[in-house]
Formats: C-alpha cells, structure tokens, sequence
C-alpha cells in the first residue's frame, strides 16, 4: 500500500532567457504542470509549485553578442517577457525565481562544493580551442567552420544544423571563432567531470527496476537507451565569462555549465519562496514524506532522469523524483516548431490576439496533449474544438441552464421534487467524475482529464434534450423544477471540475452561479448531494466561450505563410550562385534513376537516413540527410536521381555510394528531383 505523501514538491523546467514562451514550452511542460498542482490544491495538499528563469550559458552570450547588447540586458528583456506571459495565462506558481539572482549563485556553489568535497568530480586536463585574439576560451558553439560530413560551411562546434550530426568543434573544416573571427588554436585548460559511469548501478535499480511501471513509456525508453549505450563522464565546469564562478582555487575564468546549474534552480527558487513566506525550505527537498515531481520536454530527459539524479544522489542529502513525466514535441501545422525561423505561436502574441481566450488555449492544447508521441497543432483544430466543444457542448449548456433558471424562477433555485431515474443516473456519474478526472490527473493523462470534463457537459445537454423543460412548464411545472435543480447542480460541479484545465472558466461560471470560491473543493462533489441549495440567488447570466470566426484563423495562417515565405527568400540570399563550370566538368557527372526499396534512420544523428537503393540489378547504400522530412515507409519504392559516380565516402561508419539529388519547397522541406515518369527503369542515364 502506498503512503500519501505529506507534500509535494513541483517543477517545470526553467525556460531558457533567449526568447519568448511559444505553444510548444506549454503544452510539453507548463500546462501540464499548471492542471496537475491545480488539481493537488483543489485536493487541499500541500503544494510547492516551482519555477524560475534560466539565464545563463553560451546561448546567451551568443545572442548578446549578436545583438551588441550584455548578457544581463537579454535576460532582463526575456525574464519580463516570460514572467507577464505565464501571470496572464493562468500558470499558477507558489515561487518563479531567476539564476542570476544572488540566493541561486549562492546555492549553486554550495551544491558544487558538497560534491567537490566529497570527492564526487574527477579533474581533467584537456586541450580546448582557444582564441588567440580575444584571448579567450571558445565554447563549442563560439566556433564555426564546414562540416565534414555534409560541407555545410555554417556548421557549428557541437552540431551541424544541416545534415543534424553532433561534431565536436576539433572536426571542423577551416574553424574560426566567431569572437574575433581569428582561427583557434588547442591550448591546455583544467575541467571538472561528473562521472556517471560510476552510478550506472543507481539508475539501473532506481529507474529501470523500481519504475520500470508507473513511469511513462517515453520517459523509460530514453532512459534505458542511455544506460544501455553506457554512460560516460560530463564535464560540470567551462570556460566562459558568464554564469556562476567555480568555487575552488585555480578556477579563474571557470562557470558553472548550464546543464548543471540549472536544474539546481529549483532549490534556490524554494529557498526563496520559503523565506519570503518564513517557513523552512529543507522538508521540501530533504524529507523523505515530500513527492518531487519534474515536468520538463522530451529534450530534457537526460538532465532529469539521469544527470540531476546522480547530483542529488551524490550529495546525500536531497530527495530523488518519484516522476518525470515528460511529455514528447508538439508540431505546428505540420511542421517542427522552429524559434529561429519564427515557425511559431508565441504566447505573448496569442494573449494580444485573442483577449480572455486564455482557457480555449489551455482546453485544445491539453486535449490534443504529445503524451506519449509527438503531436500536431493546427489552427482549424483550434477553432474546431472550440466552437464544436467548448461554445457547442460546454457554454451551451450553462447557457440554457442559466436563461431557463431566470426565466422561471427569477435567479433562484428551485426545490427538487420526486428525482426520477434519469435525474440520480446523471447526478450519480457526475459524483464518480472527481475520481476518474483525478485518476487521470495522477497519472499524467490530461487528454483523458479535458475530455472527462467536456463529456459531463456533454451529459448535462443531452439530459436537458431529453427532459424538455420548455415544454413541460406548460403541463407539469413540479417536475420542471427537479429538472433544473439538477441541471444547476451539474452546472456547479462542471463550476468546480474543470478550474485544473479551465481556471478562467471556473471563476466566471462560480460568478454565473454565485458560489462560495472557498467552501466547494474537490471532494463535495462526492460528498454533497446538493450543491446549491434552494432558494440560492444566482448571479448574472453571460456567454462563457465565444465562436472563434474563419477571418482570425485566415489571420494566424497567413503569419505563418509570411514566415515561410521570408524563410525561403533568406534562404536564397544565403545560396548565392556557385563559380561557373564548363559543360565537359559537368558531362564527368553520370546521373542515374534509382529506387529505394529499404530506408532507416542512422541512430545518434538528427536527420540522417541509411537508404538501399536499387540501380538496375545493382544495390547501393546512400546516406542521405532526410530524416527530418521522410518517414522510412513513404520511402520505400521511391523512384529518385541518383549521382553515382560520386566517390564513396563514410557517414557515422556508413559508407554512402552515391548523392540523391533533392531540393527545397517554400516551407523549407525536402523534395526528390526525381522523374515524372516512374514507370521508367532503374538504372536508366539521365542526360
């Protein structure tokens, strides 16, 4: 049997301080998060719902640079930025702090000393580049140079945003630093390494024993994937002018890493909400009674479930996690969700555009959840669920019910008489609901939540329909009475079930109903059999949703269509024309049809697809860059142009005999230049 915990500790991932907060961050973490301490609240636990802003590492730097700006001045523009967004959508944190505060660099040294003391970090020397010019360590990303895989000349230190391969700043062809612009030189410099390996024993029993069942699917296979492929040593310090200084002598010009200083966020932020309301942090990170639950995106597995863990662990002093439900990426209108190319809906924008819609939002994205897999956001979804949902199902029936109660009674409830059958069956599920809602709220499944909500509503309608009150006034106004007394009881629990998903409905609804905020939480539902009570005045009658009209998802459809577009022209201003050639260069090329007929994706690489290509009776293997845009099934029998007279080089060990030709739509996607005719014969020249 399982012991309630006596608190619970909440997190979700610190945003990064380099941009703004777009659908992705909410529905993959905040909103989540947000229903889930929402409902714990409701419950009456005791809750410490904690976040805070992410401002330090090369990202930053990087764009402070860009912009002539300091790094304090970026991250004070994004903090105000995120912090007003998050107040005004409804995300409720007890505490949202910063990293540069001095309570975070404070806490983060003492974390690191806890576990230089303890002899926990292992120190290496190594050779870094260096620039000569700006005399100055250069983090992966300050360097950039061509890749030697796809010769993309834009590559950068860690990973080439072309062809996906993650690189190390040493492979690059003709690096230069993007400080000076000086080519850099290996220099000798002194790091200090956590050493996962030692504690692959610990994740093995604490994850992938102990959780093996109650944790998401998702979240355990990259778990397992990681402690399979073995876990190596991570470096915690580096070479940078901004972030937290190392705490330990001979550490002159050495940061904390992001990575690790980060999620330490999380303590300082309790610290600081605990000061400010005078009670003591340590129960919430220390007691064994406390539950601590991450909820972060699928690209922060790693930190969480495996690298933070072994911090805490290490330490001997905090709690580890009992959940990290984290949730996979959500597309947009088909396509990867992209800052850079402004391939987003930003929720400072969506709060502009559409004033007091905060819920809509809320409601669609948890609906349409990535739980599990990734998942695609649309606007005509959008505008769907809340027309055929929201305004159809939800606000229609509080509606009815609202005009019906004024109409016959002047505002007030009316009495119940003799209930039939039909009026306890309804009354009895919706008495079920709390539990099934919270049950699904427990376990992570807020899609199953949003729709258990819609379905009472759904109920109440369909009760309403078949009872046919503005018929039976005329003939049998008793029983009209028991009628609307119950559909007002319904319309109080929908008032006090969806305030997890739906806080801005909730307050208008109990406003529409003149409930008491304080005295109905979670639990009367089952527990009263009569929320309000005869003779309760109601308040004013409004239209909870409105109708979202074709011209304003024609508005946000055409942002998008401008984004794409202005991809594409800068594209083209970035791929200038190469030297000219002379036709007998270009007569050495020998292009052939070939067909796919066997495609996969190469593992540890973003976009990289191993594909068996038939070329007339002869198979080839190629290596193509195409992961991204091509499921492997649509591959299969593709008839494409295949250059094959292209020496043979290796990809990640793979060596790839030829170059597919491809090109790029105007939404920046792959596309085969292939023959119109695909009964033609592989092997065929192409002259």
């Amino acid at each position: 049997m399982q012991i309630m915990p006596l608190r619970y500790t909440v997190t979700a991932a610190l945003p990064y301080t380099n941009g703004p907060i777009h659908i992705g961050h909410l529905a993959g973490v905040y909103i989540p998060a947000d229903v889930y301490c929402r409902y714990l609240r409701a419950k009456g636990k005791d809750v410490a719902f904690i976040c805070g802003s992410d401002e330090h590492g090369v990202a930053i730097a990087l764009k402070a640079k860009k912009e002539g700006k300091s790094p304090k001045q970026v991250i004070d523009y994004y903090d105000q930025i995120i912090r007003n967004s998050f107040n005004s959508f409804g995300i409720a944190f007890d505490h949202y702090s910063r990293t540069s505060r001095e309570i975070h660099h404070k806490t983060a040294q003492e974390f690191f000393k806890i576990l230089y003391d303890k002899e926990i970090f292992e120190e290496k020397n190594s050779e870094q580049l260096f620039d000569p010019e700006a005399k100055q360590f250069l983090a992966d990303r300050f360097v950039t140079g061509t890749c030697p895989i796809c010769q993309n000349p834009n590559a950068y230190g860690d990973q080439c945003e072309n062809c996906g391969s993650s690189l190390s700043p040493t492979e690059l062809i003709n690096p230069k630093s993007t400080l000076s612009g000086a080519k850099p030189m290996l220099k000798k410099t002194k790091h200090w390494y956590l050493p996962l390996n030692k504690f692959e024993d610990f994740i093995q029993k604490w994850i992938l024993e102990e959780h093996k069942y109650d944790w998401k699917p998702n979240v355990y296979g990259q778990v397992k994937s990681w402690v399979t492929n073995g876990l190596k040593s991570r470096a915690v310090t580096r070479d940078l002018d901004w972030g937290i200084k190392v705490p330990v002598e001979g550490a002159d010009g050495k940061v904390l890493y992001v990575w690790f200083d980060a999620p330490i966020g999380y303590i300082s932020s309790t610290k600081e909400w605990a000061n400010e309301k005078g009670l003591d942090w340590k129960p919430y990170w220390c007691d064994k009674d406390t539950q601590l639950v991450h909820f972060i995106g699928k690209d922060n597995i790693v930190f969480h479930c495996i690298i933070f863990p072994v911090m805490l662990k290490a330490s001997e002093k905090y709690i580890l996690p009992e959940n990290v439900p984290a949730n996979e990426f959500l597309n947009l209108e088909g396509q990867k969700i992209s800052t850079s190319k402004n391939w987003a809906v930003w929720l400072h924008e969506y709060l502009e555009e559409f004033p007091n819609q905060q819920d809509v939002l809320r409601y669609v994205l948890s609906a349409n959840a990535p739980e599990t897999k990734d998942n695609d956001f649309t606007w005509e979804e959008f505008q769907a669920r809340n027309n055929n949902e929201l305004v159809a199902i939800f606000g229609n029936f509080i509606n009815r019910v609202m005009v019906l109660s004024h109409k016959y009674y002047n505002g007030l409830v009316p009495e119940s008489g003799k209930q039939f059958k039909e009026d306890i069956n309804i009354l009895e599920e919706m008495a079920r609901l709390p539990k099934k809602i919270g049950d699904a709220i427990e376990n992570f499944r807020f899609r199953e939540a949003s729709q258990k909500i819609i379905s009472l509503a759904r109920l109440g309608n369909k009760y309403l329909a078949d009872a046919e009150p503005w018929k039976l006034i005329k003939t049998d106004p008793e029983r009209v009475k028991t009628i609307m007394n119950t559909a007002l009881q319904i319309s109080s629990g929908l008032s006090i079930l969806c305030e997890p998903i739906l806080p801005f409905t909730s307050v208008k609804l109990k406003n529409m109903l003149n409930l008491d905020h304080k005295t109905l939480g979670w639990d009367t539902i089952e527990t009263k059999k009569t929320l309000l009570h005869p003779k309760h005045l109601l308040g004013k009658t409004s239209l909870l949703f409105q109708l979202i009209e074709d011209l304003q998802m024609d508005t946000q459809r055409e942002k998008l269509k401008k984004s794409a577009l202005d991809n594409y022209v800068e594209e083209k201003k970035l791929s200038p024309l190469k030297s000219k050639t002379s036709y007998k260069d270009f007569d050495t090329l020998d292009f052939q049809v070939a067909e796919i007929i066997q495609a996969k994706k190469v593992k540890k690489t973003k976009k990289l697809m191993k594909l068996t290509i038939l070329l007339g009776g002869e198979e080839r293997t190629v290596v193509s860059g195409i992961a991204n845009d091509f499921d492997e099934e649509e591959l299969i029998g593709k008839k494409v142009s295949l250059l094959v007279n292209l020496k043979p080089r290796k990809l990640k060990g793979i060596e790839s005999q030829g170059m597919i030709l491809l090109g790029e739509n105007s939404k920046g996607n792959f596309v085969f230049i292939g023959p119109e005719d695909k009964t033609i014969p592989s092997g065929t020249r192409i002259k």
